[in-house]
């Protein structure tokens, strides 16, 4: 017999730590586009709103489209906002571009001149880009009514006061394209793709734009592994004027939607230009004219009709725009 101790020997586990190794929080830069003095109340709180940030903004931008007085007004409020005039053409499209040319940060954050940033809206954001597949972030953009929402408007055009609309992704979704009052990308991307292109988007207070989903189209067909993405956290207050709460402005913000559709198609081609919108109009709408029609049988709202009337036009003046967009390009070939 073998002798020594008869005991159990004891194993002696190495434990080997393996540092794990995260993707830094970017520096975000936020860029904040404005044109018109009797916007200023708005543009304080705007910019007062993106500078309360925590943790803070790597800088605050404001642009200000072809309005000296304007342009003085802000730097005498806001010393340590950057400010710097559209030398290019008028509109917004290039207003953000000069934006873009400004900006220090890994993150672009574009803020609407009458959008309320909420607390953690850009801690929200920088957490988001922290995935490397992400290309840019939509956040959620609440409506604020100046006096209340009406009755007869569907939640399912929110889109037409520039606002996040039932019917869209709101869970966290990947998403075709960012809504502009809250929209951010990464530097890199916008600087590789060329930024806005100027023949879309508002100028004044013209109702066009799209600016922003031709910019997220391009930006997929460039890199097709990557996404686009929504964040709730992320959200903004946009405010709707008393004036934008009426059916003539929602009619012709309708009309002039089209018209944005229209010059999209043509130049990303419809199969990506509409992919979003076919699956809103074949089922979206639907859905809310059926609920709307559902509420005025079952209960006697007569709201519930007033609603699925104004889908059904809303839907027809976005319809004729479209249309009129295409005959205007065809009759100038």
């Amino acid at each position: 017999m073998r002798s020594g101790s008869s005991g159990r020997r004891r194993s002696c586990v190495k434990l080997t730590f393996v540092p794990v190794f995260r993707t830094p929080t970017p520096s975000v830069s936020v860029v904040i586009c404005t044109y018109a003095l009797e916007r200023w109340p708005n543009l304080v709180r705007s910019v007062r709103s993106a500078l309360d940030q925590s943790p803070p903004a790597h800088e605050v931008i404001v642009v200000v489209d072809h309005n000296d007085e304007l342009e003085q007004r802000v730097r005498d409020a806001f010393p340590t906002v950057v400010v710097r005039p559209n030398l290019g053409p008028p509109g917004l499209s290039d207003a953000r571009n000069a934006g873009i040319r400004l900006a220090g940060g890994d993150i672009l954050a574009f803020l609407d001149d009458d959008a309320i940033a909420l607390p953690g809206w850009l801690a929200d954001i920088g957490r988001a880009f922290r995935d490397d597949s992400v290309l840019g972030v939509g956040g959620l953009i609440e409506p604020l009514w100046a006096l209340r929402r009406p009755a007869w408007f569907p939640p399912e055009f929110d889109w037409v006061v520039g606002c996040s609309y039932r019917g869209m992704p709101m869970q966290g979704d990947t998403i075709r394209n960012v809504l502009g009052a809250n929209a951010s990308f990464r530097r890199t991307v916008l600087e590789t793709v060329g930024g806005f292109r100027t023949g879309l988007g508002r100028v004044g207070t013209d109702g066009l734009g799209c600016e922003e989903t031709e910019l997220c189209i391009r930006a997929g067909r460039r890199w097709p592994q990557k996404r686009f993405l929504f964040r709730p956290g992320a959200a903004v207050q946009h405010l709707v004027p008393s004036e934008r709460a009426t059916p003539m402005y929602f009619l012709s913000r309708c009309f002039a939607e089209g018209i944005s559709k229209s010059r999209v198609a043509r130049m990303m081609g419809s199969r990506h230009g509409l992919a979003s919108e076919r699956h809103y109009v074949l089922w979206s709408l639907p859905t809310a004219l059926v609920t709307s029609l559902g509420r005025f049988i079952s209960f006697r709202d007569s709201w519930g009709a007033a609603r699925a009337g104004v889908i059904l036009l809303g839907l027809t003046a976005t319809t004729i725009g479209y249309a009129s967009g295409r005959l205007t390009v065809r009759g100038s070939q």
